[in-house]
Formats: C-alpha cells, sequence, structure tokens
C-alpha cells in the first residue's frame, strides 16, 4: 500500500498537520485543497462528525516524519452537500440488503470545484500518489464502509485513481474558460447583435435596481459585512436545502485565514446590502460560490454572479471563472459547458458491476447534455470564452 519509506496514518482533524506542511502538498493552485480553508470549515462546526462530515484524512510520512502525501477525506453518514448524487445508489443497496453508510468522501464539504486531492509534497517518494490511493482502498474495506469517493479530480487525480479500478463518473458545469481583457464588455464584443443587445440591456436594468456593487477583500471583510451575507446565504439555504450547510463561523474564519483569496461582491441600495455573491480567488481562476439576496431585483443574480465575475478575473488577470452547475441561464451567458470527474470504489462485486452499467449510460447522456448546450452559447461562430 506504502510508497517505500513511508508510513500511512488517519487523522481526525485537518488541524493535526501545521500549515505549513499542509500547504506544502497542496499546492497554490486552488483554495480549496488549502489548509485555511479546510480547518475553516471544520473548526466552524461546518464538516463535523456531528454534521455528519466525519475528519478522516490520510497521512503518508517519509523518513523524517513530515508529511510526503495527504489524501483529505470525511466518512460520511449521508449524502448532503456532495453535488455529486449518489442517492439512487443508497436505496439500491439497501434495497438489495446493504447499508450503503457510512461511506467514505474524498473532497471539499460544500464545494463542487474540481481542486487536487492527492495532495504530495515536492520530493516525496515516487509512488506516493498512488500510496495514497491504496490507503483509501484499504480504509473502506478494513472498516467495512460500502464505498469510497473521490470528487471533482484534477485529470492527473482522476488518472491514479482510475488506474486502482475505481469507476470514474462524469458530470456537467459551465466556465468561462477564456476571459476577455475587457471582462463583460468583452464578452460584449465576442457576441452575436442579438445576444449583445440583450445582455447589455440585463446589466442595465440590474444596475438600475441598486445603488452601488462593492468588491470586498481582504480588510473589507468585516464582521457587519459578513452578518449581511449570511442573512442572503440563509435564504439561499432555505429555499435549496431546508437548512444551510455552512455555519455562521465559517465565513469569520475563512475571511479571517485566507481573506486575500476572498472576494465578495456585495450591492447597496437605500443604504444597506441587499444582495452578494461569494467568490474564492485561485492561482488562474475565480471560483463562484453562493450567492443569495433579500431583496428580488431583476437580474441582478446575473450581474453578480456571472457578469461581475468576468470583470473582476479580468482586473486580476485571472484566464478562468467557474460558475458550478445547472446552466442554461449560464450557457446562455457566455459560460461553457465542462465535463467534470470523480471516481468511485465500490468493493461489492455485484453492486460495482450495476453501478458500471449505470455509469456508461449515464457517460453518455452528460456527453449528449454538453453538446445540447453548446448551442446555447451567445457568442459568433470561432469567438473565444
Amino acid at each position: 500500500m506504502n510508497a517505500p519509506g513511508t508510513i500511512a496514518r488517519v487523522l481526525a482533524r485537518a488541524a493535526d498537520v501545521p500549515q505549513g506542511a499542509w500547504d506544502s502538498c497542496a499546492g497554490a493552485a486552488s483554495p480549496f485543497a488549502r489548509h485555511a480553508f479546510l480547518t475553516s470549515l471544520e473548526d466552524s462546526g461546518s464538516a463535523t462528525a456531528r454534521a455528519g462530515w466525519q475528519p478522516a484524512h490520510i497521512l503518508i510520512e517519509g523518513a523524517n516524519r513530515q508529511p510526503a502525501g495527504i489524501l483529505p477525506g470525511y466518512v460520511k453518514a449521508h449524502s448532503r452537500g456532495e453535488y455529486v448524487f449518489d442517492h439512487a445508489w443508497a436505496d439500491a443497496f439497501a434495497r438489495a440488503g446493504g447499508r450503503y453508510y457510512p461511506k467514505l468522501q474524498h473532497a471539499t464539504p460544500f464545494t463542487p470545484a474540481t481542486a487536487p486531492r492527492l495532495l504530495v509534497a515536492p520530493g516525496s517518494p515516487p509512488g506516493t500518489a498512488e500510496a495514497l490511493v491504496g490507503a483509501a482502498m484499504t480504509l473502506t474495506v478494513e472498516h467495512g464502509l460500502s464505498s469510497a469517493h473521490a470528487t471533482f479530480l484534477t485529470p492527473g487525480d482522476r488518472d491514479r485513481f482510475t488506474a486502482a479500478g475505481w469507476l470514474e463518473r462524469y458530470d456537467l458545469q459551465f466556465h468561462f474558460l477564456d476571459v476577455p481583457p475587457g471582462g463583460f464588455e468583452g464578452l460584449l464584443a465576442a457576441c452575436s447583435s442579438r445576444r449583445r443587445k440583450t445582455l447589455r440591456r440585463e446589466r442595465e436594468q440590474a444596475l438600475a435596481g441598486v445603488d452601488e456593487i462593492l468588491w470586498l477583500t481582504g480588510s473589507d471583510l468585516t464582521e457587519t459585512v459578513w452578518d449581511s451575507f449570511w442573512a442572503f446565504y440563509l435564504d439561499t439555504s432555505s429555499r435549496k436545502w431546508g437548512q444551510p450547510y455552512l455555519t455562521r463561523a465559517f465565513f469569520s474564519l475563512v475571511g479571517e485565514r485566507m481573506g486575500s483569496d476572498v472576494m465578495l461582491v456585495m450591492a447597496r441600495r437605500a443604504g444597506r446590502f441587499v444582495a452578494g455573491a461569494l467568490n474564492f480567488l485561485g492561482a488562474d481562476c475565480l471560483y463562484g460560490r453562493n450567492w443569495g439576496c433579500i431583496e428580488d431585483i431583476p437580474f441582478l443574480h446575473f450581474e453578480l454572479c456571472y457578469h461581475q465575475a468576468l470583470d473582476i478575473a479580468a482586473h486580476l488577470g485571472l484566464k478562468r471563472v467557474e460558475a458550478g452547475a445547472q446552466g442554461q441561464h449560464k450557457a446562455q451567458r457566455g459560460y461553457r459547458p465542462v465535463i467534470t470527474r470523480s471516481a468511485h470504489f465500490l468493493p461489492d462485486p455485484g453492486f460495482r458491476q450495476a453501478v458500471a452499467r449505470f455509469l456508461e449510460s449515464e457517460r453518455a447522456a452528460v456527453l449528449r447534455e454538453a453538446i445540447h448546450f453548446q448551442d446555447l452559447l451567445p457568442f459568433r461562430a470561432a469567438a473565444p470564452g
């Protein structure tokens, strides 16, 4: 299971690894693999055993006892907050007499964004990433878990999981892949005449409904600002999930620990904030995460989440904007369909065979859906984005 000269063990908290050592493994590409983000989730009570997310991070240490590789993971008592839906799998396994929960989930909780999962420190022994995959499989079998799931994988991580026999699954998200220097104006320049007029009118109506839009980061993220955004998040959560996944404390902690990687877009009207969109900054990408409002202002959702995101990315020199799943309205605003990938380890042979058949059909359906959304893009022929 282990690379030569390594030891694997399971950690009950990300905080059990020093921040510098963790981030040496995680790298700088994604904020969602970093120590500050994961410890904010755990320390705030958002991702804990009580919430159904029991941390079980796999650590491989080198001969010097320093982290060589980390695979963040959680033992799950449900399938909420994952965004790769397996409720039907759980039902089928239960009907066959099995117990689907607990299961092992390798992901960033409540964050449907592709990020590194196999975190390997520079200079680690060859085979460390593969040893992390093997450790996850051993953990699943030895503790009688139904399955292990690694979601929103980078291409390299996907290859390592599938090489070990994990089943591959496709899903669909919407990303702006090549942000033009002019941001939203650059988008308009690349659009067909009809769509250009529609999008320009959309921005005008959204901006007419508010007094100002602010970009807040770093020290701008005061507790008063977070209180306002918390009200927006609660409104969205009550309509989508019935209860919030994230606690109020999470926002304070993430603002304190990684505020320079947060970009909060807030709209103000009549002296108070009325809507907001939370983004995180990666090395070359702006990640749209949460949105909410307390007033219904036409087109403001599209403005804060998609059009302002392009302007921010252009301003910061970021190449991409990831706007997440669900899609016709995103495709019509220039966000292209992109296949995301996950990998699934199912020890039970019969269950694995049934899921493999399902996934073969599902992958074909996702590819067809991606082609459909390509036809909704607003660009002239050969336009960037």
